[in-house]
């Protein structure tokens, strides 16, 4: 009986290990099976056919997926996609988007690599003075720039943004569209962690104002101090950042860095306005200016991105500053509903039922590939890449198949931002003046250098400044 179950036990190892061994050499066949393929995919990536004694230099080797790509040959492997303008202080990395591995460097010694396939822009750091020139058929131009057009006006015009294959903007219109950069996510918006319940704001109000307001960026393109201060002659109004300032944080907060530091927080939530007017004016440009009361419960009175009503968690949860004439009219407004809790509190229903109505808004955050403050997700500049990457790989694999690249391009309203324009009671002000000597001279003029970069990028030459100047007089 001993010496059956010997033998059955040594039968049953054998069959374990033939069957082991059996898929073993199926997954090798499988993967060397789709090395092959790689390999005549990567082959694609050059300008020119590869020579015969060249092509045992780009042979894809399966381990090196999972390799820490150490040495400067591997790069031989794989697209290249610098960063002209860097965002990042890494000089080089591996990446792997998916299926896909793109090589990214702010090396500008890849300008001219066999391998670069796509250069990579900063918006805030774009400048004319250095391009990746003569721009040639294969190489892709794309822009990261999260920013209002304060920091980069010449990226605000038609003649420029098309320039760009691959974006990420806070435009819907963009390619990777970053409109909800500064929201964590849906449920901080059904948070009720920091709000107040009305009754005790209604008692704080005996020592605070009605409206708070938090800036300290003043003067900015959008003209929103001129605002503010006429609103003050009507209404009174808490001022704790350095434009218009007239109360005091305590000491440990009036550092910027303070914003979202939660004592901070608790001093907003006792509010019941907040004053959330963004520093430029532009189609989906949305800040934290917005976001921040609506998380800590109180109402937003904004004044900003003209879309504005597609992206609030309802129809009644904010005061739109374009709904009224004229500042005083304004705060006639606020006035009633401090004074009417029913009213007040209408344009917290929402918050109080947990009930976000808007389906573009949920859609929007249900669809974005990237997290804000969230460890568990690919931040937005890593989207990016990959999602520049993926592209890169999309047009390789089509020359393999013997098909077209794919062309991608900028919408021309991609980023819809008007000229600056003051308003009409602000001409006694500081912020018109900056608006006079500063922001409108700078729109007009970023308007004709955008022109002018685009007639010389077209011409697909190398320019000096002199001609760029030259030809920006001109228009």
């Amino acid at each position: 009986m001993i010496r059956m179950r010997r033998k059955i036990l040594w039968a049953s190892c054998f069959c374990f290990a033939s069957a082991f061994f059996l898929v073993l050499t199926l997954q090798v066949i499988t993967e060397l099976g789709n090395s092959e393929n790689k390999v005549s995919v990567i082959s694609s990536v050059h300008s020119s056919p590869l020579k015969p004694g060249e092509r045992h230099d780009f042979h894809f080797k399966k381990q090196e997926l999972h390799s820490s790509f150490k040495t400067e040959s591997d790069v031989n492997h794989y697209p290249v996609l610098l960063w002209w303008s860097p965002l990042t202080g890494e000089t080089r990395r591996f990446s792997q988007c998916g299926e896909d591995i793109c090589f990214f460097t702010i090396n500008k010694t890849y300008q001219h690599n066999e391998m670069t396939r796509a250069f990579l822009f900063y918006g805030t750091d774009f400048s004319i003075d250095s391009l990746p020139l003569p721009r040639k058929e294969y190489h892709d131009w794309a822009l990261f720039h999260e920013e209002s057009p304060k920091n980069n006006y010449k990226l605000f015009h038609e003649a420029s943004i098309t320039l760009f294959n691959h974006t990420a903007t806070f435009s819907r219109h963009s390619h990777l569209p970053l409109t909800t950069q500064y929201l964590e996510g849906v449920e901080v918006l059904k948070s009720l962690r920091f709000m107040i319940p009305l009754q005790m704001k209604n008692s704080l109000r005996k020592r605070l104002a009605p409206v708070v307001y938090v800036q300290s960026d003043c003067n900015p393109p959008s003209d929103r101090d001129s605002y503010v201060r006429e609103l003050m002659c009507h209404i009174e109004v808490d001022s704790y950042g350095e434009c218009l300032h007239n109360r005091d944080l305590p000491q440990h907060l009036r550092n910027p860095s303070a914003m979202d530091d939660g004592n901070f927080l608790k001093i907003l939530a006792q509010y019941k306005f907040i004053l959330a007017f963004e520093n430029a004016i532009c189609e989906d440009y949305i800040t934290e200016k917005l976001w921040r009361p609506l998380k800590l419960g109180v109402v937003p009175v904004y004044f900003g991105s003209p879309s504005i009503v597609d992206w609030l968690p309802s129809n009644k949860s904010a005061i739109l500053v374009s709904s009224f004439s004229h500042p005083r009219d304004l705060a006639r407004y606020i006035k009633t509903l401090d004074t009417n809790d029913e009213e007040y509190e209408s344009y917290l229903q929402w918050k109080l039922k947990g009930d976000i109505s808007n389906p573009r808004l949920l859609r929007a955050m249900k669809e974005r590939k990237w997290g804000v403050q969230d460890v568990t997700q690919d931040n937005y500049i890593d989207t990016f890449e990959c999602m520049v990457c993926n592209r890169v790989w999309e047009n390789i694999r089509r020359k393999e198949k013997g098909w077209l690249p794919q062309r991608w391009e900028a919408q021309v309203n991609h980023l819809s931002c008007p000229k600056p324009e003051a308003f009409w009671f602000s001409s006694s002000n500081p912020g018109w003046i900056s608006l006079q000597k500063m922001w409108i001279p700078s729109f007009e003029q970023s308007k004709k250098e955008a022109w002018a970069l685009r007639h010389l990028v077209e011409k697909n030459k190398n320019f000096t400044a002199e001609e760029f100047w030259m030809l920006v007089f001109k228009e």
